[in-house]
């Protein structure tokens, strides 16, 4: 499987839909990893190294989620593209990797981080949310980082809701009007050894996808030098 560069952004969005329909408390973090950081943004991991633990941790699937660049994800994508050449009777070990970032936006006065992913890297509307930078004025607002989300036919996830000012019934509630399409269910609020989902948070947040039927997905938010914990 691995990286499909023919498929267009429309036929990769619709898998990971499809993905993101099975993902339960038990997918992340040794099956899906969806949130994670390289040294292109604010984590210790060479994009290198992340898609090595992948594979060696047997992951069917991940996206790396620098804040504001694809660099990480473009590295990780040449490494994973000569891991193959070189590797072709491991086919099957090879983890899909879509692509991913995470950006900042405002939504009812509180500023949150929204996940893309499986978008058109080239597309026009992505490109002020690729300068390794938040953006302000009308582009910081959550419609149109999900409008953007959207036309470059990826899907928009409000990460970890249960980490904000505002209470995740709020929050969630704002976002799905906007047209967000999955929440982060399962997130390790505490950062526990080992990783598993917050259960209070998690219980709250999949009843909010539940009743405004969103996709859930999971994550470690790695930043440290493991997939397997946050810090």
């Amino acid at each position: 499987m691995a990286v499909y560069c023919a498929q267009t952004s429309s036929s990769l969005s619709q898998r990971l839909q499809r993905v993101f329909q099975t993902i339960d408390a038990e997918s992340c973090p040794l099956a899906f990893n969806f949130h994670m950081h390289t040294v292109y943004s604010d984590g210790r991991l060479q994009p290198e190294e992340a898609i090595e633990q992948a594979i060696s941790l047997g992951l069917q699937g991940l996206a790396i989620t620098d804040h504001h660049t694809i660099g990480g994800y473009r590295a990780a994508q040449r490494y994973l593209a000569q891991w193959q050449l070189h590797h072709p009777d491991l086919e099957d070990c090879v983890p899909q990797l879509w692509s991913g970032v995470e950006i900042n936006a405002g939504l009812l006065n509180t500023e949150v981080h929204i996940l893309a992913y499986a978008f058109d890297t080239q597309h026009a509307r992505m490109q002020p949310y690729l300068q390794r930078h938040a953006v302000t004025g009308e582009a910081y607002l959550a419609a149109s980082v999900i409008g953007a989300i959207h036309e470059a036919g990826g899907l928009a996830v409000l990460a970890h809701p249960a980490r904000y000012k505002r209470s995740p019934c709020d929050l969630i509630s704002a976002a799905n009007q906007l047209g967000i399409d999955g929440v982060e269910t399962y997130y390790a609020y505490n950062n526990p050894n080992p990783w598993r989902p917050s259960s209070k948070e998690t219980q709250q947040v999949h009843h909010l996808a539940q009743k405004y039927h969103l996709l859930n997905t999971c994550g470690t938010d790695t930043h440290g030098r493991s997939l397997l914990q946050r810090l």
